[in-house]
């Protein structure tokens, strides 16, 4: 621009001009101007308005005597962009219009905008028309604007909420859910009704929000639950009118809010019964002047005062600070530590009565204002009794080790000693001595600690039963006597005469007793004078008494049990013989069992299998018989055939009798071998075809062919499955349907066979397989029982279990299992 920008001498210009723009000028901000640019490249400036001064810091005479002075104050990034806006404009006589930053001679940064009209003379120099006007707050303002946008851009990707864009109807136009847990995909969720998405009730509360936000065109919020996988959640909507029949939802997981106001209404609550309900004074003042805000009914009755005569006020105004220093004190010790635990002050009731408590307190706000919550334990009770409370923990070290002492020894004579001695000690009195009935019709002292300025009562004993009856019913009506001075007190002449030949002023007596029965008594005796005797005295006798009791009685227990001893040895050597042959007799009486049981069951046997070959050629000899043939012995066949059954029927229940027997001795005897089990179970079923078609019954085999192999007993199996048939068949009619199923889980083969007959209750199902008499009316039969015993014992005997389920409907279920040949 220094180049193509030159200044020229101002020409005339006429009065009537300037004047019009000079008004023009006073009422536009900005600059306003009119070059004249030379076909030579010359510059001459016309007109520039005094608005120069405040936009450039220059004189308008400055710039109109040479115009390089404004190209110089042009920022040096936006020169460029300023010098070719000049030629583009000269060179298409287009409106120039420009914006850039200038640095004026103070040093300001400000952002201009030029435009002008350019106008060709006849001399064919440009004539420019135009306004510099200063836009630095527009250009702040868009900068601001710019900087929002992208705050606004950021806050909103960052935003974790749901935003969606729903219509009137319910159907989701856009939704926005990164940061947002989102159970369905975007894809899911646009273009579908919110009726179909969510529960009923909610797309209900949804429906009534958006009609009442595009109604009303103002903001709604509505709360709902909606279940999700980690538990019903609480949400907050907020519905803004985003466009025709359209709103902006925006979703808020307020979960862990709706805790929390849980959990702060909760505080509150708590805190509120506890400020009421506190057992302990609890006030809130200001920190600053210490004006009482609120006391709750502790502090009233603490302090005297009502709670109007307390609100508003300093504790200084009401005279309660004993120390006003404490209160200072406290206030540095907040300043500190912030907080303060059991600062110990005096206080002063309305009554004028000085009380002593500890106080804790704390720095609140309270509509932000700095205030104290202090909370005052009343120890004056403490402090008084605290003196008492050291004199008990000496009177609980004393007890404890005397009672040590005491139970640790079982010589009489020594535990005696020992305790007067110690409670002497502890009562600082002249004399303690303890009195036991030596016989029922005398009484002796036996122990004693004495002061070597008084006698001694020790070996003192009478048998006179007036004075003894005397004694004890002082002892034994009373419980404890105290006698603070003898001579206040009205006594008989013989107990008068035994104070004054001991010098006795005063006594504290305690009777020891055992089971309502008087042993004795333990005494104490003051001397030098008449004494108060303090209840922790009296408690400390009463407790020595008791375990004085316990101990005489631990020594009586010990010689007693010191003969039941040598009474019991004797005893138990007699018992242990005794035992040892009744052992003998046992033992003989098993092996008698055993050896009648097995002479029986085969002599048993033997008569059953001669009876059943007789039967059988009696049967077969008539059926073989000619018509015309007599009858040698007149029985009818079908007599035989029962005949028969019932000896089939002993024989197997000797046999499975004569089998448990060897089971018990000697456990089940197994031959396993490698079987694949569905090859096993048809030779089984081929086997037991028979029965089945004599019973009409009817076999669904569905036992897969590629089932694991086993280690098992072929022989042991088989009669596992018949006797399971067997039970099923004689308990049901015939045309009875078996199915039958085998699965493999957990390294195990597990059977089951099912019919559609006859149930039975829990309580026969859980002893069907046990060994016991059953019922002489129950439906199982003993030698059904025993079988159905063995049959539990084969197969655990093959590492298995067996069971029966009695169907919900109709029929039974057995199951067994059996270990695969791998495990």
């Amino acid at each position: 621009m220094d180049e193509t920008v030159k200044s020229l001498d101002k020409p005339d210009f006429p009065s009537e001009t300037i004047t019009v723009l000079e008004r023009v000028a006073a009422n536009l901000p900005g600059v306003i101007f009119q070059f004249l640019q030379q076909q030579d490249g010359f510059w001459n400036v016309l007109y520039i308005s005094s608005g120069c001064q405040a936009l450039y810091e220059l004189e308008p005479e400055v710039v109109q005597a040479d115009f390089r002075v404004i190209c110089e104050l042009i920022h040096p990034q936006d020169m460029t962009a300023f010098a070719q806006s000049i030629a583009v404009a000269t060179a298409t006589l287009t409106p120039w219009n420009w914006e850039g930053r200038i640095i004026t001679p103070s040093g300001k940064l400000k952002w201009i905008h030029g435009s002008a009209q350019l106008q060709r003379q006849v001399n064919s120099n440009i004539l420019w028309d135009g306004l510099v006007i200063d836009i630095t707050d527009r250009k702040r303002v868009e900068e601001q604007l710019r900087e929002s946008e992208a705050r606004y851009q950021a806050i909103l990707c960052a935003i974790p909420d749901l935003m969606f864009r729903i219509s009137r109807d319910g159907e989701y136009l856009d939704l926005k859910g990164e940061g947002a847990n989102v159970i369905l995909a975007k894809e899911e969720i646009i273009g579908k009704n919110m009726w179909d998405l969510l529960p009923t009730d909610v797309a209900a509360i949804g429906q009534e929000a958006i009609a009442k936000t595009l109604d009303s065109e103002t903001l709604q919020t509505c709360e709902y639950h909606l279940p999700t996988p980690s538990g019903i959640r609480d949400y907050e909507a907020r519905l803004v009118v985003s466009g025709p029949n359209e709103v902006l939802a925006i979703v808020r997981d307020i979960t862990q809010r709706k805790q929390a106001e849980v959990t702060l209404r909760n505080l509150a609550q708590k805190f509120s019964k506890a400020f009421n309900c506190s057992p302990d004074p609890i006030t809130i003042s200001t920190l600053q002047a210490g004006r009482f805000i609120e006391v709750n009914d502790s502090f009233v009755r603490l302090s005297g005062y009502e709670r109007d005569e307390v609100i508003d006020r300093t504790a200084f105004e009401l005279n309660i600070w004993v120390n006003e220093s404490d209160r200072a004190r406290l206030l540095q010790e907040l300043q500190t530590n912030k907080v303060v635990r059991n600062l110990e002050c005096e206080f002063r009731q309305k009554s004028g009565e000085i009380i002593t408590a500890v106080l804790s307190a704390e720095i609140i706000d309270l509509d932000d204002i700095p205030c104290i919550l202090v909370v005052h334990h009343d120890i004056t009770e403490r402090k008084q009794v605290e003196a008492q409370l050291r004199l008990s923990a000496q009177r609980d070290r004393l007890l404890t080790k005397t009672l040590v002492q005491i139970r640790s020894s079982l010589n009489l004579e020594q535990i005696l000693q020992t305790t007067v001695t110690e409670v002497r000690q502890f009562l600082q009195a002249d004399r303690v001595f303890i009195g036991l009935n030596h016989t029922h019709a005398a009484a002796k002292a036996i122990a004693e600690s004495v002061n070597p300025e008084y006698p001694s009562v020790l070996g003192w004993k009478t048998d006179d039963k007036t004075y003894l009856q005397e004694l004890r019913n002082l002892l034994t009506t009373n419980r404890v006597r105290v006698v603070e001075d003898i001579s206040q007190i009205t006594v008989s002449a013989k107990l008068q005469a035994h104070y004054q030949q001991f010098h006795t002023k005063a006594t504290l007596a305690v009777p020891i007793m055992l089971g309502g029965e008087l042993l004795g008594a333990l005494v104490a005796h003051q001397c030098s004078g008449p004494r108060h005797w303090q209840s922790i005295e009296i408690d400390l006798v009463q407790q020595m008494s008791e375990q004085l009791a316990i101990a005489i009685q631990q020594v009586r227990l010990y010689q007693e049990l010191a003969q039941l001893n040598t009474n019991l040895e004797h005893q138990v050597e007699e018992r242990t013989a005794q035992l040892q042959q009744k052992m003998q007799e046992l033992a003989e009486m098993q092996r008698v069992k055993d050896v009648v049981l097995h002479t029986v069951a085969h002599d048993l046997r033997t008569s059953v299998m001669g009876n059943l070959m007789v039967l059988q050629n009696l049967l077969k000899n008539q059926e073989l018989a000619p018509e015309s043939a007599p009858c040698l012995i007149p029985v009818p066949k079908s007599i035989l055939e029962r005949m028969i059954q019932g000896n089939d029927r002993q024989l197997a229940m000797i046999d499975s009798l004569l089998e448990i027997h060897c089971c018990k001795n000697q456990g089940v005897i197994l031959n396993r071998e490698m079987l694949r089990f569905s090859t096993l179970l048809d030779a089984i079923i081929q086997d037991l075809q028979p029965i089945l078609n004599h019973n009409q019954a009817t076999l669904k085999n569905l036992v897969p062919q590629d089932l694991p192999l086993v280690m098992a007993d072929k022989t042991r199996l088989q009669r596992v499955l018949k006797n399971l048939f067997t039970h099923s068949l004689q308990h049901n009619p015939p045309g009875l349907n078996f199915t039958l199923k085998a699965t493999v889980a957990d390294k195990m083969i597990r059977v089951q066979i099912q019919n559609n007959g006859v149930g039975m209750s829990k309580l026969e199902g859980d002893r069907l397989f046990d060994l016991y008499v059953p019922d002489p009316q129950a439906s199982c039969s003993i030698d059904i029982g025993l079988k159905m015993y063995l049959c539990r014992q084969i197969i655990q005997a093959h590492g298995g279990e067996m069971g029966v389920i009695s169907n919900t409907r109709r029929g039974l279920t057995f199951w067994f299992t059996l270990p695969l040949a791998t495990s």
